[in-house]
């Protein structure tokens, strides 16, 4: 059995160009399908926040629009309900890699307004690329990349191949226009190889121990790369 860290946001909005905050936090699918592909197989799961703040939902994931349909919804809701884990997170900041095998971010548009700054998340995900072991992070998360740069701005994850959200779909989404600043953009200047796949349709890329996935549909086919490579 694995120990599977997942790092999540501590915030439940995100602020927009013209200073007001959009009500967000992590989004639900980018939880639940790698929570049950992971605990389906029998590993194990540990929550990690800034702070230990209990993680926020993204009320619209929880729609039925946004999950098929009013079972999907349902179905969802109870895998959140019932996920212990959730409610019991421990403060990023007390995190000791060596004790996990996996690394797991979600995403959501929480992570573009604390990740992305977050000198500890900054330093573990570093650390986990370092290490070799598994490390995905799918949808909006890989903004925590952003905190990866040192002081020049170098980034150990510069030229690896990334996906994420990409501009497309930000602008899709109604967004685009209002962000003060687009995931894609910003990690292109960072220097990874960011690639883009079809809108809303699943993507991942995998280069050495680095997973990522492009949207909320990629979460699933990126748990099932991570279990393989457990």
């Amino acid at each position: 059995m694995a120990k599977i860290l997942f790092v999540m946001t501590g915030v439940d909005y995100w602020t927009l160009a013209d200073g007001s905050k959009h009500p967000t936090g992590y989004w639900a699918e980018e939880f639940v399908a790698p929570y049950e592909a992971f605990t389906k197989a029998g590993h194990e799961i540990v929550v990690a926040t800034p702070g230990a703040v209990v993680p926020a939902i993204d009320r619209g994931s929880l729609a039925p629009e946004a999950n098929g349909g009013a079972a999907g919804a349902a179905r969802i809701a109870e895998i959140l309900d019932a996920a212990s884990e959730l409610a019991k997170p421990v403060d990023l900041a007390s995190v000791d890699l060596g004790e996990f095998d996996a690394v797991y971010y979600p995403g959501g548009h929480g992570p573009m307004e604390d990740l992305a700054v977050d000198p500890v998340s900054g330093k573990l995900l570093n650390d986990a690329l370092a290490s070799g072991k598994p490390l995905g992070v799918v949808c909006h998360a890989p903004a925590a990349l952003l905190a990866t740069a040192d002081a020049e701005g170098s980034s150990p994850f510069a030229g690896y191949r990334v996906t994420g959200f990409t501009n497309a779909e930000e602008t899709q989404a109604g967004f685009a226009d209002k962000a003060k600043w687009l995931l894609q953009d910003r990690l292109e200047a960072l220097g990874v190889d960011f690639r883009v796949g079809e809108p809303w349709a699943p993507h991942i890329e995998v280069d050495r121990n680095l997973y990522t996935g492009q949207n909320p549909a990629s979460s699933a086919p990126l748990a099932a790369e991570l279990l393989r490579a457990l």
